[in-house]
């Protein structure tokens, strides 16, 4: 098929290499989506026979640990709970996006559902959402076969079992998926939309909006009228940033204080520090024998760097660069809680596209066996990481 150059279509994003219009039909994104189902279900699987073994509910371990508990306390009671730790530390039900728990008090009251196990379905629908949404990115940058990789590729990410529990992940994933891909087409007033419920739903909801408004200043420069000639654009700028600012605005109103969300997190030793408590972290590895976690720690620090290089030596869109970015600097310079960081890389999969666009040149039977390889070790880790330590 003949490449389209992008000033051939008016909806593409400055920067963007040339694709062809695609529209993101299920039929298309069915392969995908079949992976997808596999992959995640191979992970159950897994996790089903290690709980049985070790004498554990697989069901308590996907809808009623961690942030799960949290998440299934706001739904039933509303925002009134806060834990008093030794040390002075304080937990506020505040550090928690509400779009999840609004949507768990709402399926619980139509369905027979409990909130956590309607916190469990929302994960397991958005998930394939999610999967279609990415799918739809790929497809539209560089093809099926691309598109198909780079969703095989996010279910198969080490921690990729979080995108079947009661978390966020799976959710925010879809929402920031769907509004890179009305960004890319031009459809300004869904990608602002999607991006507030995006800023509802996790704190890097940040991330959507700076799509959103980089691609819009980028018009701007672009063309100086574009407020006369595109005003289709002004509606999804002004709406986008309404979800993120709206809840921290409403939780400093709680608190009675303007740095009230910063504040919450605080309690939670979560926070803004440059990167520095990572750095400390890393540190303390390297000067432990046998240095294998610091060392192991750089690696994928360095693999990380290098990815977003080649995104951008790539030529990648604008709004995925800049999500991606924003995702990936956010989750390395908070002060929080190291184990998390890998989960909050989760929804950077433009990340990924390197690597699907080699495993699309591949032959396909040795894609399959790259993918089934990775699948494994993938379903085996989750097992382990949810019986484990896991997410916090």
């Amino acid at each position: 098929m003949a490449a389209v150059t992008a000033t051939a279509l008016p909806a593409a994003p400055p920067g963007s290499p040339p694709y062809p219009p695609r529209p993101p039909v299920l039929r298309r994104a069915a392969p995908a989506l079949l992976l997808y189902a596999g992959v995640r279900l191979l992970g159950l699987a897994a996790l089903a026979g290690w709980a049985a073994v070790a004498g554990k509910s697989p069901h308590t371990l996907l809808s009623g640990r961690w942030d799960s508990l949290w998440y299934t306390r706001v739904a039933e009671h509303g925002y009134a709970y806060t834990l008093h730790l030794p040390g002075g530390r304080v937990h506020s039900d505040l550090a928690f996006f509400p779009l999840l728990p609004w949507l768990e008090r709402w399926l619980s009251a139509v369905t027979p559902l409990h909130p956590a196990d309607a916190g469990l379905a929302v994960g397991w629908l958005a998930s394939l959402a999610a999967a279609w949404g990415i799918f739809a990115v790929g497809d539209r940058v560089y093809g099926r076969s691309a598109g198909i990789a780079l969703v095989a590729l996010w279910a198969v990410l080490p921690t990729g079992i979080v995108q079947s529990m009661a978390y966020t992940e799976s959710l925010f994933t879809a929402l920031a998926a769907w509004a890179l891909y009305a960004l890319l087409t031009g459809r300004w007033l869904w990608a602002g939309t999607l991006a507030a419920l995006a800023g509802l739903t996790r704190p890097v909801g940040v991330a959507v909006v700076a799509a959103v408004w980089a691609v819009a200043v980028a018009e701007l420069l672009r063309d100086r009228r574009a407020w006369r000639t595109q005003l289709r654009m002004l509606p999804g700028v002004l709406i986008a940033p309404l979800g993120w600012l709206g809840y921290v605005a409403w939780v400093g109103v709680r608190t009675g204080s303007l740095t009230g969300y910063l504040d919450v997190q605080g309690g939670w030793g979560n926070g803004f520090d440059g990167g520095l408590n990572f750095a400390r972290f890393i540190g303390r590895q390297l000067s432990t024998p046998p240095f294998a976690g610091g060392l192991g720690l750089l690696a994928a620090v360095a693999l990380i760097g290098w990815l977003y290089t080649r995104c951008v030596r790539q030529g990648q869109p604008l709004p995925l660069l800049v999500y991606a970015g924003v995702v990936l600097a956010l989750a390395l310079t908070g002060a929080g809680y190291f184990g998390s960081k890998p989960r909050l890389l989760m929804p950077a999969f433009p990340l990924l596209l390197p690597i699907a666009l080699a495993l699309a040149r591949l032959r396909p039977r040795r894609t399959a066996l790259i993918l089934t390889a990775a699948a494994l070790a993938s379903a085996v880790y989750g097992a382990f990481w949810l019986h484990g330590s896991g997410p916090p």
